[in-house]
């Protein structure tokens, strides 16, 4: 058992209470400072938060602790597949992944976030304080200053600071006022707003609840993912300025006709979609990238304190969850030494963090432009017959990064290699009438000579 430290994290999101839930298992006093209410009092804010799906590697961070089942039984919903919608109201279902059992998991943010509250507050050792926001840290001590519902401005001093405080983070914040510290942040010139797809009168869903919905309209869509309470969340991703954008659709008495001629099915079943649009608000996406994550092993930041993402993989959380178990793994292998570990940490995250970033920009292409395109579907076709037919040796990328914790740098890395192998063989085994025995033969028949193109996994891994 390592020493008991002093342990202060700036944030009571979810990479907060899961890293205070495993620093608590290792011995260590945790204070958690959260700006916000204590939403066991007040409940999640909502509004601006994107439904969240849960993969492989947020349930193996939350497993390092045995909460994967509890919040797999709590608050998740399977979905194996994506259901495209067309401006006539027509769908078609496209899986993830040729493996039965494969499926992302959606999960509301706020109620996942309550989750891991609560078990964190079981913990011995752990205490929250709500309603103190981080004004600024002091590197040498360390010490964080916070504004208290008083007004008063209060000094908290730890051993080992953490910044699980968002993609704002005011943890950063102080890290960037030192030398040589490398920071970019990126906005998409598209933002989100969230509506909403009551249950039905009857209490169940209003439509297929095993698939993430997409609305995909050419630089544009709207997404919906499932809610136990048979509800959807949909947000919508519109630029902000053009034809199809928030600046050109103000809430007001156009709002319902533009919907019925972009997303017809949807908006039969939105009741409240006026007043939905008008008073939710628009959320910018932003892409931040920094170093180092830490200083001198006694201060730290993780998730989107170091490396905010745009949502369009549904890794933000999967990979914040991650960090949480490989920073505890390091812990232990260095015998609870933080000066140690902090340094080992963010060399095995950065390289993965910055391919995932990459990786969620690209899909978000994928989602709104290429998706519901004939050849699309058709390359989609051959790499799931491939990996079905041949294993893991073609293993496609949504895979890799969605239902494995292979490193995300080595998923960006295979999965540029199968693009170029579908590809190839897209061109020599055009789109048939129909996709029957003999067109996966003739697949099979062209890839055979290409998949020495595909590094191997052990190699790469």
């Amino acid at each position: 058992m390592s020493t008991q430290r002093d342990v202060l994290i700036v944030g009571a999101g979810l990479s907060g209470c899961l890293l205070a839930v495993y620093l608590a298992r290792r011995g260590h006093r945790v204070r958690v400072y959260e700006r916000r209410g204590d939403p066991r009092v007040a409940g999640y804010v909502g509004g601006r938060s994107i439904n969240l799906a849960l993969s492989a590697r947020g349930l193996w961070g939350l497993a390092g602790v045995g909460l994967d089942r509890v919040v797999m039984e709590r608050d998740a919903i399977p979905m194996p597949g994506r259901m495209l919608h067309d401006r006539e109201g027509r769908t078609g279902f496209q899986p993830y992944s040729s493996r039965e059992g494969d499926a992302i998991n959606s999960v509301s943010r706020g109620g996942l976030n309550l989750t891991l509250l609560h078990e964190a507050a079981a913990e011995k050792g752990v205490e929250f304080v709500f309603n103190h926001w981080c004004m600024d840290v002091e590197t040498a001590g360390p010490s964080a200053w916070f504004n208290a519902p008083d007004q008063r401005n209060i000094r908290v001093d730890a051993e080992i600071i953490f910044g699980a405080d968002g993609a704002f983070s005011p943890v950063r914040g102080r890290l960037q006022k030192q030398d040589r510290f490398d920071y970019s942040q990126t906005y998409l010139r598209h933002g989100y707003k969230e509506l909403v797809i009551p249950a039905l009168p009857g209490g169940g869903f209003a439509m297929e609840r095993a698939a993430l919905h997409i609305w995909p309209r050419g630089g544009t869509m709207m997404i919906a993912l499932p809610n136990r309470d048979a509800t959807f969340t949909c947000t919508l991703f519109w630029p902000f300025e053009g034809e199809h954008s928030f600046a050109a659709l103000p809430p007001g008495p156009r709002v319902r006709a533009f919907f019925e001629r972009e997303y017809p099915d949807a908006s039969a079943l939105m009741p409240t979609l006026e007043e939905d649009y008008e008073k939710n608000p628009v959320g910018s996406l932003v892409t931040v990238r920094c170093w180092p994550w830490q200083h001198g092993g006694t201060v730290a930041v993780l998730g989107d304190a170091a490396h905010a993402i745009v949502p369009f993989y549904g890794q933000g959380m999967n990979c914040a969850f991650e960090d949480v178990r490989v920073l505890a793994g390091l812990l232990d292998e260095h015998k609870g030494d933080f000066r140690a570990a902090l340094p080992a940490f963010q060399d095995a995250r950065k390289a993965n963090a910055d391919a995932i970033a990459d990786m969620a920009l690209e899909n978000f292409v994928e989602m709104r432009d290429l998706s519901g395109r004939a050849e699309f579907q058709h390359a989609k076709r051959i790499e799931q017959l491939l990996h079905r037919a041949i294993g893991d040796a073609v293993t496609p990328r949504y895979n890799l990064v969605s239902f494995s914790t292979v490193p995300y740098a080595v998923a960006q890395r295979r999965g540029r290699e199968m693009e170029r192998l579908v590809e190839a063989v897209a061109a020599r085994v055009p789109a048939p009438g129909v996709y029957d025995g003999a067109w996966e033969q003739a697949v099979l028949d062209a890839a055979r000579p290409l998949l020495s193109t595909i590094t191997p996994l052990e190699r790469e891994a």
